[in-house]
């Protein structure tokens, strides 16, 4: 039977939020359809087509709310949540849940522009922090970030070379 307590011993609480710090973007223009790149990036599930170091990913859920778990050939782990997929938009957004690196929150977005007949703009953005450090920290995770981002664009410009 439910029974109403008068005071409450936990409250609620997430450890998932939002980061107050910059957005960071990574872009590159590719020589194919809009389509034929969001076909890439736009799998939530297929990221080690363009991700250096990515060994594998497992899938639990399909659309909205689903999961992804990557494993990378180092032995880091990354467990994410996708938040939106707009197909239409070319548009489709995801958080951090867990992972072995020293990232704390972490919000992604993935978006396509299309930029006539057969060119396009893919833009990645990512807003983070890392989970140890404090501030200080902070200038070192945004040139890591900033890193990985030149990574996956360089290797989409070389997955859609002509």
């Amino acid at each position: 039977m439910l029974q109403k307590t008068a005071q409450l011993t936990a409250a609620p609480d997430t450890l998932v939020r939002n980061p107050c710090t910059p957005v960071l973007s990574g872009s590159t223009e590719l020589p194919v359809a809009a389509r034929q790149a969001w076909a890439v990036v736009g799998d939530f599930s297929g990221f080690s087509k363009f991700i250096t170091g990515l060994e594998r990913t497992e899938m639990t859920g399909e659309g909205i709310r689903s999961v992804r778990k990557k494993f990378f050939a180092d032995g880091n782990v990354v467990l994410e949540q996708l938040n939106s997929h707009d197909d239409a938009r070319m548009v489709m957004t995801w958080s951090l849940l867990y992972t072995t690196f020293n990232i704390g929150n972490l919000w992604a977005a993935m978006r396509v522009e299309e930029l006539g007949a057969s060119r396009c703009k893919v833009t990645w953005d990512i807003v983070g922090e890392p989970w140890t450090g404090g501030p200080e920290a902070q200038p070192a995770f945004n040139a890591f970030v900033a890193g990985f981002l030149e990574m996956a664009m360089s290797n989409l410009r070389t997955v859609f070379q002509q």
